[in-house]
């Protein structure tokens, strides 16, 4: 978390999201547009930590069923 706040555009990366790493370093070039791409970053990376959480859970109901 703390890298997607400091350093946006690499929390994307790392990721493999290599273009939106890159329009995201754009953004934080400008002075004005490193708060928005932080923001960008740290809900980026709860959302995909949710995604993942979800997929376990679906797939541990899914075997409970058989």
């Amino acid at each position: 978390m703390l890298l997607a706040i400091l350093l946006p555009f690499l929390s994307f990366m790392i990721r493999g999201k290599i273009l939106t790493g890159i329009v995201c370093l754009i953004l934080q070039i400008t002075l004005i547009g490193w708060l928005p791409a932080a923001i960008w970053a740290a809900l980026s990376l709860n959302n995909a930590r949710a995604d993942r959480r979800n997929e376990k859970l679906i797939k541990a109901v899914k075997q409970n069923q058989r």
